[in-house]
Protein backbone atom coordinates (compact mmCIF):
# COMPACT_ATOMS: atom_id res chain seq x y z
CA UNK A 1 0.00 0.00 0.00
CA UNK A 2 1.31 3.44 -0.94
CA UNK A 3 2.12 5.95 1.77
CA UNK A 4 -0.74 8.23 0.65
CA UNK A 5 -3.19 5.31 0.79
CA UNK A 6 -2.02 4.41 4.29
CA UNK A 7 -2.49 7.98 5.39
CA UNK A 8 -5.99 8.10 3.90
CA UNK A 9 -6.94 4.81 5.53
CA UNK A 10 -5.64 6.04 8.89
CA UNK A 11 -7.57 9.28 8.51
CA UNK A 12 -10.81 7.45 7.70
CA UNK A 13 -10.32 5.12 10.67
CA UNK A 14 -9.63 8.08 12.96
CA UNK A 15 -12.83 9.82 11.87
CA UNK A 16 -14.78 6.58 12.32
CA UNK A 17 -13.30 6.03 15.78
CA UNK A 18 -14.15 9.59 16.77
CA UNK A 19 -17.72 9.02 15.61
CA UNK A 20 -17.99 5.80 17.62
CA UNK A 21 -16.59 7.40 20.76
CA UNK A 22 -18.98 10.33 20.48
CA UNK A 23 -21.90 8.00 19.79
CA UNK A 24 -21.07 5.90 22.83
CA UNK A 25 -20.81 8.90 25.15
CA UNK A 26 -24.24 10.20 24.11
CA UNK A 27 -26.98 9.12 26.48
CA UNK A 28 -30.75 9.37 26.56
CA UNK A 29 -32.79 10.73 29.48
CA UNK A 30 -35.83 8.44 29.14
CA UNK A 31 -37.67 9.34 32.32
CA UNK A 32 -37.84 11.72 35.26
CA UNK A 33 -34.33 12.41 36.61
CA UNK A 34 -32.63 10.36 33.90
CA UNK A 35 -31.96 6.73 33.06
CA UNK A 36 -31.44 5.68 36.69
CA UNK A 37 -33.83 8.17 38.32
CA UNK A 38 -30.93 9.71 40.22
CA UNK A 39 -30.64 13.06 38.44
CA UNK A 40 -27.35 12.06 36.79
CA UNK A 41 -26.14 11.69 33.22
CA UNK A 42 -23.21 9.44 32.36
CA UNK A 43 -22.14 11.54 29.39
CA UNK A 44 -18.56 12.81 29.10
CA UNK A 45 -16.80 15.54 27.15
CA UNK A 46 -19.31 18.19 28.23
CA UNK A 47 -18.88 21.80 29.39
CA UNK A 48 -15.73 22.39 27.29
CA UNK A 49 -16.67 26.04 26.63
CA UNK A 50 -18.77 26.82 29.68
CA UNK A 51 -16.06 28.80 31.49
CA UNK A 52 -15.70 31.17 28.53
CA UNK A 53 -19.29 31.66 27.37
CA UNK A 54 -22.93 30.87 27.98
CA UNK A 55 -24.21 27.68 26.34
CA UNK A 56 -25.60 28.11 22.84
CA UNK A 57 -29.39 28.06 22.46
CA UNK A 58 -30.14 25.59 19.66
CA UNK A 59 -33.92 25.89 19.56
CA UNK A 60 -37.00 26.83 21.53
CA UNK A 61 -40.11 24.69 21.19
CA UNK A 62 -43.52 26.25 21.75
CA UNK A 63 -47.01 24.87 22.18
CA UNK A 64 -46.52 22.14 24.82
CA UNK A 65 -48.96 23.73 27.26
CA UNK A 66 -48.65 25.09 30.77
CA UNK A 67 -47.16 23.11 33.60
CA UNK A 68 -44.17 22.21 35.73
CA UNK A 69 -43.32 18.80 34.28
CA UNK A 70 -39.76 18.14 33.16
CA UNK A 71 -38.85 16.39 29.90
CA UNK A 72 -37.69 12.94 28.85
CA UNK A 73 -35.48 12.38 25.79
CA UNK A 74 -35.14 9.18 23.76
CA UNK A 75 -34.74 8.11 20.12
CA UNK A 76 -34.71 11.62 18.71
CA UNK A 77 -37.81 12.84 20.54
CA UNK A 78 -38.41 15.01 23.58
CA UNK A 79 -41.56 14.33 25.62
CA UNK A 80 -43.43 16.37 28.20
CA UNK A 81 -46.93 17.11 29.51
CA UNK A 82 -48.86 20.36 29.62
CA UNK A 83 -52.28 21.96 29.82
CA UNK A 84 -53.74 23.10 26.52
CA UNK A 85 -57.23 24.50 25.98
CA UNK A 86 -58.78 21.05 25.50
CA UNK A 87 -57.21 19.48 28.57
CA UNK A 88 -53.95 17.99 29.80
CA UNK A 89 -51.82 16.61 27.02
CA UNK A 90 -48.67 14.65 26.28
CA UNK A 91 -46.50 16.13 23.53
CA UNK A 92 -43.58 14.84 21.48
CA UNK A 93 -41.00 17.26 20.06
CA UNK A 94 -38.35 16.60 17.42
CA UNK A 95 -35.01 16.70 19.25
CA UNK A 96 -33.21 18.11 16.24
CA UNK A 97 -35.54 20.97 15.33
CA UNK A 98 -37.85 21.65 18.27
CA UNK A 99 -40.95 21.05 16.14
CA UNK A 100 -43.97 19.58 17.92
CA UNK A 101 -44.66 16.19 16.33
CA UNK A 102 -47.89 15.32 18.11
CA UNK A 103 -50.02 16.14 21.16
CA UNK A 104 -52.53 13.78 22.78
CA UNK A 105 -55.04 14.63 25.47
CA UNK A 106 -55.07 12.43 28.58
CA UNK A 107 -57.90 14.20 30.40
CA UNK A 108 -61.41 15.52 29.82
CA UNK A 109 -60.82 19.20 30.41
CA UNK A 110 -58.07 20.69 32.53
CA UNK A 111 -57.50 19.02 35.92
CA UNK A 112 -58.47 21.39 38.71
CA UNK A 113 -56.02 21.97 41.54
CA UNK A 114 -53.81 24.72 42.93
CA UNK A 115 -50.92 25.85 40.70
CA UNK A 116 -52.64 24.76 37.52
CA UNK A 117 -50.64 22.80 34.98
CA UNK A 118 -49.04 19.42 34.46
CA UNK A 119 -46.54 17.75 36.76
CA UNK A 120 -45.65 14.30 35.42
CA UNK A 121 -42.63 13.65 33.18
CA UNK A 122 -43.38 10.86 30.67
CA UNK A 123 -41.49 7.59 31.06
CA UNK A 124 -40.25 6.08 27.79
CA UNK A 125 -40.04 2.28 27.47
CA UNK A 126 -39.46 0.79 24.04
CA UNK A 127 -42.21 1.96 21.71
CA UNK A 128 -44.47 3.09 24.56
CA UNK A 129 -44.53 5.88 27.09
CA UNK A 130 -46.35 6.21 30.40
CA UNK A 131 -47.58 9.29 32.19
CA UNK A 132 -49.61 10.30 35.26
CA UNK A 133 -52.26 12.97 34.82
CA UNK A 134 -52.37 15.56 37.60
CA UNK A 135 -56.10 14.86 38.00
CA UNK A 136 -55.34 11.26 38.99
CA UNK A 137 -54.81 8.74 36.21
CA UNK A 138 -52.10 6.74 34.46
CA UNK A 139 -51.96 6.38 30.68
CA UNK A 140 -49.96 4.42 28.14
CA UNK A 141 -49.33 5.87 24.66
CA UNK A 142 -47.45 4.91 21.51
CA UNK A 143 -44.42 7.17 21.48
CA UNK A 144 -44.22 7.42 17.68
CA UNK A 145 -47.80 8.53 17.12
CA UNK A 146 -49.24 9.56 20.48
CA UNK A 147 -52.05 7.03 20.13
CA UNK A 148 -53.61 6.17 23.47
CA UNK A 149 -53.16 2.45 24.28
CA UNK A 150 -54.83 2.30 27.70
CA UNK A 151 -55.69 4.49 30.67
CA UNK A 152 -56.65 3.82 34.30
CA UNK A 153 -58.33 6.26 36.67
CA UNK A 154 -56.95 6.39 40.22
CA UNK A 155 -60.54 6.26 41.47
CA UNK A 156 -60.21 2.52 40.94
CA UNK A 157 -58.05 2.46 44.09
CA UNK A 158 -59.80 5.37 45.89
CA UNK A 159 -56.86 7.54 44.89
CA UNK A 160 -55.98 10.47 47.10
CA UNK A 161 -53.38 13.22 47.29
CA UNK A 162 -51.99 14.34 50.64
CA UNK A 163 -52.74 17.96 49.65
CA UNK A 164 -54.29 19.90 46.82
CA UNK A 165 -51.59 20.46 44.20
CA UNK A 166 -52.31 17.57 41.86
CA UNK A 167 -50.74 14.15 41.28
CA UNK A 168 -47.12 14.73 40.37
CA UNK A 169 -45.16 11.51 40.05
CA UNK A 170 -43.58 10.03 36.96
CA UNK A 171 -44.36 6.31 36.53
CA UNK A 172 -41.67 3.67 36.99
CA UNK A 173 -41.34 0.89 34.40
CA UNK A 174 -39.63 -2.22 35.77
CA UNK A 175 -39.59 -5.31 33.56
CA UNK A 176 -43.17 -6.10 32.56
CA UNK A 177 -44.63 -3.75 35.16
CA UNK A 178 -45.44 -0.08 35.34
CA UNK A 179 -45.81 1.33 38.86
CA UNK A 180 -47.56 4.41 40.19
CA UNK A 181 -48.89 5.83 43.45
CA UNK A 182 -52.66 6.43 43.59
CA UNK A 183 -52.32 6.91 47.35
CA UNK A 184 -55.68 5.31 48.09
CA UNK A 185 -56.79 2.89 50.77
CA UNK A 186 -57.12 0.18 48.12
CA UNK A 187 -53.83 0.97 46.46
CA UNK A 188 -51.12 3.16 47.96
CA UNK A 189 -48.75 1.89 45.25
CA UNK A 190 -49.97 -0.30 42.41
CA UNK A 191 -48.16 -2.48 39.88
CA UNK A 192 -49.84 -2.84 36.50
CA UNK A 193 -49.13 -4.95 33.45
CA UNK A 194 -47.43 -2.38 31.24
CA UNK A 195 -49.01 -3.73 28.04
CA UNK A 196 -52.62 -3.92 29.22
CA UNK A 197 -52.89 -1.80 32.38
CA UNK A 198 -54.31 -4.76 34.31
CA UNK A 199 -53.57 -4.78 38.03
CA UNK A 200 -50.84 -7.20 39.15
CA UNK A 201 -50.83 -6.14 42.80
CA UNK A 202 -51.88 -3.23 44.99
CA UNK A 203 -49.94 -2.29 48.11
CA UNK A 204 -51.89 -1.16 51.15
CA UNK A 205 -50.56 1.05 53.93
CA UNK A 206 -52.27 -0.71 56.83
CA UNK A 207 -53.15 0.69 60.25
CA UNK A 208 -51.33 3.92 61.11
CA UNK A 209 -53.34 4.86 64.21
CA UNK A 210 -50.35 4.36 66.51
CA UNK A 211 -48.15 6.86 64.63
CA UNK A 212 -46.58 9.47 66.87
CA UNK A 213 -46.79 11.96 63.98
CA UNK A 214 -50.28 12.52 62.57
CA UNK A 215 -49.43 12.77 58.91
CA UNK A 216 -51.71 13.12 55.91
CA UNK A 217 -52.83 10.06 54.02
CA UNK A 218 -52.45 9.81 50.28
CA UNK A 219 -49.77 10.13 47.64
CA UNK A 220 -46.95 12.62 47.93
CA UNK A 221 -45.18 14.40 45.09
CA UNK A 222 -42.17 12.11 44.68
CA UNK A 223 -41.52 9.23 42.26
CA UNK A 224 -40.79 5.56 42.98
CA UNK A 225 -37.23 4.19 42.91
CA UNK A 226 -35.89 0.62 43.08
CA UNK A 227 -33.81 -0.67 45.99
CA UNK A 228 -32.23 -4.03 46.77
CA UNK A 229 -31.47 -3.00 50.34
CA UNK A 230 -31.18 -5.89 52.77
CA UNK A 231 -31.01 -8.28 49.83
CA UNK A 232 -34.72 -7.86 48.99
CA UNK A 233 -35.90 -6.11 45.85
CA UNK A 234 -38.34 -3.38 46.81
CA UNK A 235 -39.88 -0.13 45.62
CA UNK A 236 -39.20 2.92 47.78
CA UNK A 237 -41.49 5.94 47.71
CA UNK A 238 -42.13 9.09 49.75
CA UNK A 239 -45.86 9.42 50.41
CA UNK A 240 -48.04 11.42 52.77
CA UNK A 241 -47.38 9.04 55.66
CA UNK A 242 -43.59 9.07 55.18
CA UNK A 243 -41.11 6.92 53.29
CA UNK A 244 -42.23 3.36 52.51
CA UNK A 245 -40.58 0.26 51.10
CA UNK A 246 -42.82 -2.35 49.47
CA UNK A 247 -41.71 -5.78 48.28
CA UNK A 248 -41.38 -5.91 44.50
CA UNK A 249 -42.76 -9.43 44.17
CA UNK A 250 -46.16 -8.81 45.78
CA UNK A 251 -46.41 -5.21 47.04
CA UNK A 252 -46.25 -6.19 50.71
CA UNK A 253 -45.29 -3.27 52.95
CA UNK A 254 -41.80 -4.01 54.34
CA UNK A 255 -41.11 -0.86 56.33
CA UNK A 256 -42.12 2.76 56.85
CA UNK A 257 -40.29 5.81 58.18
CA UNK A 258 -42.21 8.88 59.39
CA UNK A 259 -39.28 11.07 60.46
CA UNK A 260 -39.30 13.19 57.30
CA UNK A 261 -43.06 13.34 56.83
CA UNK A 262 -44.95 16.62 57.08
CA UNK A 263 -48.63 17.50 56.75
CA UNK A 264 -48.30 19.85 53.75
CA UNK A 265 -46.31 18.20 50.93
CA UNK A 266 -43.66 15.49 50.83
CA UNK A 267 -41.89 16.11 47.53
CA UNK A 268 -38.25 15.02 46.91
CA UNK A 269 -37.58 11.61 45.39
CA UNK A 270 -35.36 9.62 47.75
CA UNK A 271 -31.75 8.66 47.04
CA UNK A 272 -30.99 4.93 47.09
CA UNK A 273 -27.39 3.77 47.47
CA UNK A 274 -26.87 0.07 48.23
CA UNK A 275 -28.44 -0.64 51.63
CA UNK A 276 -28.95 3.05 52.32
CA UNK A 277 -31.84 5.42 51.67
CA UNK A 278 -31.48 9.18 52.05
CA UNK A 279 -34.68 11.20 52.34
CA UNK A 280 -35.60 14.82 52.90
CA UNK A 281 -38.63 17.11 52.99
CA UNK A 282 -39.28 20.81 53.43
CA UNK A 283 -41.84 22.75 55.45
CA UNK A 284 -39.40 22.79 58.39
CA UNK A 285 -39.14 19.00 58.54
CA UNK A 286 -35.57 17.76 57.87
CA UNK A 287 -33.57 14.89 56.40
CA UNK A 288 -32.50 11.39 57.37
CA UNK A 289 -30.24 8.52 56.37
CA UNK A 290 -31.78 5.06 56.71
CA UNK A 291 -30.09 1.66 56.63
CA UNK A 292 -31.82 -1.50 55.40
CA UNK A 293 -30.81 -4.97 56.59
CA UNK A 294 -32.16 -8.44 55.97
CA UNK A 295 -34.73 -9.77 58.44
CA UNK A 296 -35.81 -13.35 57.84
CA UNK A 297 -36.96 -14.54 54.42
CA UNK A 298 -37.87 -11.69 52.09
CA UNK A 299 -38.18 -9.26 54.98
CA UNK A 300 -36.27 -6.05 55.63
CA UNK A 301 -35.47 -4.11 58.78
CA UNK A 302 -35.11 -0.33 58.56
CA UNK A 303 -33.00 1.70 61.00
CA UNK A 304 -32.41 5.44 61.20
CA UNK A 305 -28.68 6.17 61.00
CA UNK A 306 -29.06 9.89 61.66
CA UNK A 307 -31.58 12.70 61.40
CA UNK A 308 -30.78 16.27 60.33
CA UNK A 309 -33.14 18.97 61.60
CA UNK A 310 -34.63 21.44 59.15
CA UNK A 311 -32.17 24.21 60.03
CA UNK A 312 -29.33 21.88 58.95
CA UNK A 313 -30.87 20.39 55.80
CA UNK A 314 -34.31 20.41 54.24
CA UNK A 315 -34.89 19.95 50.53
CA UNK A 316 -38.36 21.28 49.84
CA UNK A 317 -38.40 20.40 46.14
CA UNK A 318 -35.96 20.41 43.24
CA UNK A 319 -34.37 17.09 44.10
CA UNK A 320 -30.95 15.92 45.24
CA UNK A 321 -28.00 14.26 43.48
CA UNK A 322 -25.41 11.96 45.03
CA UNK A 323 -21.90 12.24 43.56
CA UNK A 324 -18.91 10.36 45.04
CA UNK A 325 -20.52 10.14 48.47
CA UNK A 326 -21.73 13.76 48.63
CA UNK A 327 -25.26 15.11 48.17
CA UNK A 328 -25.81 18.35 46.25
CA UNK A 329 -29.18 20.06 46.52
CA UNK A 330 -31.08 23.18 47.48
CA UNK A 331 -31.65 23.81 51.19
CA UNK A 332 -34.39 25.76 52.94
CA UNK A 333 -38.12 26.16 52.86
CA UNK A 334 -38.53 28.31 49.77
CA UNK A 335 -34.93 29.45 49.45
CA UNK A 336 -33.19 26.58 47.61
CA UNK A 337 -29.73 27.53 48.89
CA UNK A 338 -26.99 25.38 47.29
CA UNK A 339 -25.46 22.99 49.81
CA UNK A 340 -23.16 19.96 49.82
CA UNK A 341 -23.50 17.23 52.48
CA UNK A 342 -21.50 14.07 53.09
CA UNK A 343 -24.12 11.33 52.99
CA UNK A 344 -22.51 8.77 55.30
CA UNK A 345 -22.06 11.25 58.16
CA UNK A 346 -24.52 14.06 57.50
CA UNK A 347 -21.69 16.61 57.87
CA UNK A 348 -21.97 19.79 55.84
CA UNK A 349 -19.09 20.03 53.36
CA UNK A 350 -19.99 23.56 52.25
CA UNK A 351 -22.95 25.89 52.25
CA UNK A 352 -25.62 26.82 52.40
CA UNK A 353 -24.72 29.47 49.80
CA UNK A 354 -27.01 32.21 48.58
CA UNK A 355 -26.43 31.24 44.97
CA UNK A 356 -26.89 33.40 41.89
CA UNK A 357 -30.65 32.93 41.73
CA UNK A 358 -33.54 33.12 44.16
CA UNK A 359 -36.26 30.76 45.34
CA UNK A 360 -36.18 26.97 45.12
CA UNK A 361 -33.51 25.25 43.03
CA UNK A 362 -33.66 22.02 41.02
CA UNK A 363 -30.56 20.01 40.16
CA UNK A 364 -28.99 17.64 37.64
CA UNK A 365 -25.45 16.27 37.28
CA UNK A 366 -23.21 15.48 34.32
CA UNK A 367 -19.46 15.14 33.74
CA UNK A 368 -18.16 16.59 36.98
CA UNK A 369 -20.63 19.45 37.18
CA UNK A 370 -23.95 20.10 38.92
CA UNK A 371 -26.62 22.25 37.27
CA UNK A 372 -28.61 24.40 39.69
CA UNK A 373 -31.75 25.88 38.16
CA UNK A 374 -33.29 28.55 40.37
CA UNK A 375 -36.93 29.51 40.68
CA UNK A 376 -36.33 32.94 39.09
CA UNK A 377 -34.93 31.20 36.01
CA UNK A 378 -31.20 31.68 36.50
CA UNK A 379 -28.97 28.65 35.94
CA UNK A 380 -25.62 28.03 37.63
CA UNK A 381 -23.10 25.39 36.59
CA UNK A 382 -20.86 24.41 39.50
CA UNK A 383 -18.01 21.94 39.87
CA UNK A 384 -19.09 18.83 41.78
CA UNK A 385 -16.56 19.15 44.58
CA UNK A 386 -17.03 18.95 48.35
CA UNK A 387 -14.11 21.35 48.83
CA UNK A 388 -15.96 24.57 47.94
CA UNK A 389 -18.92 26.11 46.15
CA UNK A 390 -17.20 26.63 42.80
CA UNK A 391 -19.41 28.35 40.23
CA UNK A 392 -18.13 27.97 36.67
CA UNK A 393 -20.90 29.85 34.88
CA UNK A 394 -24.25 31.48 35.60
CA UNK A 395 -26.60 32.39 32.77
CA UNK A 396 -30.15 33.55 32.20
CA UNK A 397 -32.19 31.41 29.79
CA UNK A 398 -33.87 33.00 26.82
CA UNK A 399 -37.33 32.75 28.39
CA UNK A 400 -38.70 32.77 31.93
CA UNK A 401 -42.28 32.69 33.23
CA UNK A 402 -43.84 32.11 36.65
CA UNK A 403 -41.80 29.75 38.83
CA UNK A 404 -38.99 27.87 37.08
CA UNK A 405 -39.63 24.63 38.95
CA UNK A 406 -39.20 22.15 36.12
CA UNK A 407 -36.12 19.97 36.61
CA UNK A 408 -33.28 20.33 34.08
CA UNK A 409 -32.57 17.36 31.82
CA UNK A 410 -29.32 16.40 30.05
CA UNK A 411 -29.00 14.21 26.97
CA UNK A 412 -26.91 13.91 23.80
CA UNK A 413 -24.68 16.84 24.69
CA UNK A 414 -27.64 19.15 25.35
CA UNK A 415 -29.31 20.79 28.33
CA UNK A 416 -33.13 20.97 28.23
CA UNK A 417 -35.08 23.53 30.25
CA UNK A 418 -38.87 23.37 30.31
CA UNK A 419 -40.59 26.69 31.04
CA UNK A 420 -44.39 26.45 30.96
CA UNK A 421 -45.45 26.39 27.25
CA UNK A 422 -41.84 26.36 26.00
CA UNK A 423 -38.82 24.04 26.00
CA UNK A 424 -35.33 25.47 25.51
CA UNK A 425 -32.52 23.29 24.18
CA UNK A 426 -28.90 24.34 24.84
CA UNK A 427 -25.67 22.90 23.43
CA UNK A 428 -23.25 21.96 26.23
CA UNK A 429 -20.68 19.65 24.59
Amino acid sequence: MKQSQKFLALLVFSVFLSFVVNAVQAESWPQFRGANRDGKSGEKALWSKIAESDPELIWTAEGVGSGYASVSIADGRVYTTGNLKDGQTVSAIDEGTGSVLWSTSISDGKPRHSYEGSRSTPTVDGDKLYVVGSGGSISCLENATGKLVWSKDFKQWNGKMMSGWGFSESPLVDGGLVLCTPGGKDGLIVALDKLTGDEVWASKLGDTSSDSKKLNEGAGYASIVVSNGGGVKQYVQLVGKGVVGVRASDGELLWRYTGVGNTTANIPTVIVDGNQVFCSTGYDTGSALLKLTKKGKDEVQMKEVYFLPSKTLQNKHGGMVLVDGYIYCGHGNGSGLPICVEMKSGKIAWGPQRGAGSGESSVAYADGHVVFRFQNGKVSIIKASPKKYDVVRTFEPAFQEKESWSYPAIANGKLFLREQDKIMCYKID
